[in-house]
């Protein structure tokens, strides 16, 4: 029987950022149009994190049942380590999804039903990442999941649900937001090609090799500043988020200079940490206006 602990560990607390990040910087737009509503970014939150426990608990199920996880580096995965039966995590991954569903459908109801259609994707994209009969994670598609769901879905939606509209401001912010949740992925299937390309787990980062992937990952840490300069003009204090290039030059000096293993451990807290400080930065520079 698995300890709370090891529950913990499972859910990956690491990649939380990734959930959090788009929606305060969704809530942050919405701010700066003098249209936040707490208690809808609140659901918007219940949503996306729900969304990213369920997706890793199902992640957990799917590739331990597969024999993908047996030799890997990274976190404790349930599964894989004997820790907890696969029905179980299975049971976690769905209640995280339904929990995920019924946040949405608060938010639908009280915005547009149409939402149900964007929610509806999400939890097939969330499955299907390393489920079903054509898992696309293992067929190099994981990131663009990633950038679009965690990115563009999640900052838009957020931002859609507190306003009622779509603005170019939410599209633009959701690309560095989209980018980086993308660096935790690259960096963490990065540590993974041993392992993956011996289970036949095909990932983004296997077919493009261990220096592409090293190269992409310094893409995905250091173009969203770019993105935050372009934002200035319209927002002058989105340049606030410039201050936190220290914070990603130190994670993707370790990846460039061919860490592997646990070393690369270390640098997905470090891609955290920066995802966090960035997008909070990215939210305050939306949300004044000068």
């Amino acid at each position: 029987m698995a300890a709370a602990r090891d529950w913990v560990a499972g859910a990956r607390p690491r990649t939380l950022p990734a959930a959090i990040v788009p929606v305060v910087v969704g809530s942050g737009v919405a701010f700066g149009y003098g249209r936040f509503s707490w208690w809808r970014a609140l659901l918007a939150l219940a949503v996306a994190l729900a969304m990213q426990i369920g997706v890793n608990y199902a992640n957990d199920y799917s590739d331990g049942i597969r024999g993908t996880d047996v030799r890997r580096v990274g976190p404790v995965r349930l599964v894989a380590a004997g820790l907890a039966p696969a029905r179980q995590v299975l049971a976690a991954a769905v209640a995280c999804f339904l929990a995920a569903c019924l946040a949405g459908l608060a938010l639908a109801a009280v915005t547009t039903w149409w939402l149900v259609l964007l929610g509806a994707a999400a939890v097939v994209a969330a499955w299907t990442y390393t489920g079903g009969s054509w898992p696309y994670g293992y067929r190099g598609l994981g990131e663009v999941a990633v950038f679009v769901f965690f990115g563009v879905a999640a900052v838009t939606g957020t931002a859609y649900v507190q306003m009622g509209r779509l603005t170019w401001l939410a599209v633009a912010a959701a690309v560095p937001v989209g980018l980086l949740a993308c660096a935790l992925l690259v960096i963490n299937n990065l540590r993974d090609i041993p392992s993956d390309s011996v289970a036949g787990k095909r990932t983004l980062a296997v077919m493009m090799g261990d220096h592409r992937t090293r190269v992409l990952y310094a893409a995905c840490a250091l173009v969203p500043f770019a993105v935050a300069a372009v934002i200035a003009p319209a927002r002058p204090l989105a340049l606030l988020a410039l201050v936190t290039v220290p914070l990603a030059l130190a994670p993707v000096r370790v990846v460039r200079s061919g860490a592997d293993g646990t070393a690369l451990i270390a640098a997905l807290g470090r891609t955290g940490r920066l995802q966090l400080a960035f997008g909070v930065l990215l939210t305050i520079g939306l949300a004044v206006r000068l």
